[in-house]
């Protein structure tokens, strides 16, 4: 087994050996089990990066196995510089998320840390897989541990929210299957994405297969219109659900128009760029208006999340390799921010036990430290330079205003926007005097929460201030993939 199989397959094994520890009795050595599989599982990760090659766009880290061989499907992975840091991200916050809930979760504790983990390797497997088939199974996959987390241990209407997320993002993703077998039928029986990358397609089953995907990974991304499920999905998931949710789970549809949309149907993502960038800039600009005058916090960085996300389909149709990878290190960017923005509304929660802004005022006279990092979080969620926000949309805003100058000022007015709706919130749930006696008596964060948000402080700060390591993990991939989506449109 490789290093890629090991960082797939690791959180996988140790999430079945959770489900096998059993009762709440044994929360104690489960928490300890979690925790070791979540740092190993991260720790495999790391090999990857050391031993990834720059300056090339080829598949590293390859394996191909015969998996169906009567369909000729092979179990068939590999990185390159799209989704290297996509599974690195990936583990890192998995293991966040297993310290997040040490003490939170107290109840079938071992389902709670057993979905997590298997929901992480899964998530590996769909940034790995080069067998559309693979992917196709391993995207479908992540739905099951997350609708488990949301109907289990989410608020009071849970079932409603877990069912909304199964079945809208279940739905767009029967069409992609028609899609991946009309491609496989068309390559004379292979799921190989490569092979589907050259594939001669006309005009109209290019355009027929862009908008199959469209339906698939614009739910999961999710692009308006079909963003409704999000913010009731982010407000009834446990704190630890929402976290992954945007941190990962929102990059699967982006990192589909990647692989699939964008090289496979080149002549029609540019013919429909026009409407791509129009839905991202509606995102952009709309979705930051009704962000503000949201009363729940979790919803309000829910409709953060959909604007955020707007500036990654933003890029992709710009068609520029500042656009396209502004747009992926924006992705990496929102994964660390959009995690720390939730597990912060969580450790009030904990506390208080209620997720309206109305509930708080004056936090920072009673949890100091706290503060500091949800000052923190909440301004590399505007955008601020030297955060991680920073650097992803202000890629995305230049190539925009190289592309046509009304569009980069519209993509611009979502700096403000974030501004507005984020300092706001900040304003009334941390500044100011202490507004009631729920909020007077709150206890600063205690260590296992200082260390849960000072991992998520380090890379926030890191990636605003020297992004280069990201950037020059990704350049080779770009310019390849511009180069491929080019040439199709000359020929």
């Amino acid at each position: 087994m490789g290093l890629l199989s090991l960082a797939i397959w690791m959180p996988i094994a140790f999430g079945v050996i959770l489900l096998a520890l059993g009762r709440d009795e044994q929360a104690g050595m489960v928490r300890w089990v979690a925790l070791i599989g979540a740092l190993a599982s991260f720790l495999v990760t790391l090999p990857l990066y050391d031993g990834f090659k720059l300056g090339t766009a080829a598949m590293q880290f390859v394996e191909r196995e015969p998996w169906i061989g009567r369909f000729n499907v092979f179990y068939h992975v590999g990185l390159d510089g799209i989704s290297l840091w996509l599974v690195l991200l990936t583990a890192f916050i998995n293991l966040v998320v297993v310290i997040a809930g040490w003490e939170v979760i107290t109840r079938k504790v071992n389902q709670y840390m057993g979905a997590f983990m298997i929901l992480s390797g899964l998530m590996i497997g769909v940034f790995s897989a080069l067998d559309g088939l693979l992917f196709y199974v391993f995207f479908e996959a992540t739905l099951i541990p997350m609708y488990l987390i949301i109907g289990i241990w989410g608020g009071p209407n849970k079932i409603y929210a877990a069912f909304k997320f199964f079945l809208y993002t279940l739905l767009g993703s029967l069409l992609m299957l028609v899609a991946l077998i009309f491609l496989y039928t068309k390559s004379g029986g292979s799921f190989d994405l490569a092979t589907w990358h050259k594939l001669p397609l006309s005009g109209t089953a290019q355009t027929l297969l862009f908008f199959a995907f469209l339906a698939a990974f614009a739910v999961k991304v999710p692009m308006w219109p079909v963003h409704t499920w999000l913010p009731d999905v982010h407000v009834e998931a446990p704190t630890g659900g929402s976290a992954v949710l945007a941190a990962i789970m929102l990059k699967l549809g982006a990192y589909g128009f990647l692989r699939f949309s964008l090289p496979i149907a080149p002549d029609a993502s540019r013919e429909w760029a026009g409407l791509m960038i129009t839905l991202s800039l509606v995102a952009v600009i709309y979705v930051g208006l009704v962000a503000m005058v949201q009363k729940d916090m979790k919803k309000l960085v829910a409709y953060s999340s959909v604007a955020h996300m707007g500036f990654v389909t933003l890029g992709f149709f710009i068609f520029s390799d500042l656009g396209v990878s502004g747009a992926i290190v924006q992705m990496i960017a929102h994964g660390f921010v959009s995690a720390a923005m939730f597990l912060c509304i969580g450790v009030l929660y904990d506390r208080v036990h209620s997720r309206e802004i109305a509930s708080y005022g004056g936090v920072v006279n009673t949890m100091p430290k706290f503060a500091a990092f949800a000052l923190l979080f909440s301004m590399a969620n505007c955008g601020l330079p030297a955060t991680a926000g920073f650097v992803g949309e202000w890629m995305v805003i230049l190539a925009a205003v190289k592309y046509n100058f009304w569009l980069g000022l519209g993509a611009a007015t979502a700096l403000i926007f974030g501004a507005a709706y984020t300092l706001w919130m900040f304003k009334r749930v941390y500044l100011g005097a202490v507004a009631n006696d729920d909020v007077r008596g709150l206890s600063d964060i205690n260590p296992r929460e200082f260390l849960t948000l000072t991992l998520l402080a380090v890379p926030v700060l890191y990636m605003g201030v020297f992004p280069k390591p990201f950037t020059d993990v990704m350049n080779s991939s770009v310019a390849e993939l511009l180069r491929h989506v080019a040439i199709s449109k000359l020929n």
